[in-house]
């Protein structure tokens, strides 16, 4: 069953000599639950793709449907719902709000949308991220009390809490040792089979990539590959 369909999807910055083409006439479909890796070198595109797949960035031309709802139809009040409530985004540098201690940062999202917090949710993610990532006693702790590994582990709990139809993560471990990087790439990937969640990550190792289902190379605003690794029920 297909989550997401990209139409012809293109984003160009500037004009004339100084126009650039960030992605090119790009169409792909992801599967419900899918672990889809995007690769490619700097500069070919694929973080301002992610972006125009979370409702971050509109392209300048070409459609985003997510469950069936396209994306760009909407304005803007109706896209910063979307965001808050169908995408979990997380990247590089964390995004952690400094005054707030790890479960305020998780439960911001729903927060901010005017909703209560899902309890029974916040402490299955909390037993995930505290007893089998090692954050316990940490619930009170401030970003800068934590280290960088943890601190992502935060931004993908607070990625979660909101049970998004779809996760996006922008380099994720691009700030993290290996071995804090695989335990990022695991948590992510239980995420993915334990709640069915469809799963997009940019990514330049190609180590983490091959974990993936399914891998697209992106260079240059275009696809060069498109290769299933492993099916999503497996």
């Amino acid at each position: 069953m297909e989550l997401m369909q990209i139409q012809h999807l293109s984003k160009v910055y500037g004009q004339g000599e100084n126009q650039v083409r960030a992605v090119d006439d790009i169409s792909f479909t992801v599967e419900k639950g899918e672990f889809l890796a995007i690769i490619g070198p700097s500069g070919s595109g694929k973080s301002t793709l992610l972006h125009i797949l979370g409702g971050v960035d509109r392209p300048t031309s070409g459609k985003v449907f997510v469950d069936g709802q396209d994306v760009y139809a909407q304005n803007e009040d109706q896209l910063a719902i979307f965001r808050r409530r169908q995408v979990g985004l997380i990247y590089q540098f964390y995004n952690l709000i400094p005054v707030l201690n790890v479960v305020e940062n998780m439960t911001l999202p729903v927060l901010m949308d005017g909703r209560q917090v899902n309890q029974e949710r916040l402490e299955e993610l909390l037993d995930v991220l505290l007893d089998v990532l090692g954050l316990r006693g940490r619930e009170k702790h401030l970003p800068n009390q934590l280290s960088g590994g943890q601190q992502q582990r935060v931004s993908i709990g607070r990625a979660l809490m909101n049970a998004p139809a779809v996760v996006l993560a922008d380099e994720p471990t691009g700030n993290l040792d290996s071995k804090n990087s695989q335990e990022i790439v695991e948590l992510l990937k239980m995420s993915n089979k334990k709640y069915g969640q469809t799963l997009v990550i940019i990514t330049h190792d190609e180590n983490i990539a091959l974990q993936a289902h399914r891998v697209i190379a992106i260079e240059d605003g275009r696809i060069t590959r498109d290769e299933r690794i492993r099916e999503v029920l497996e």
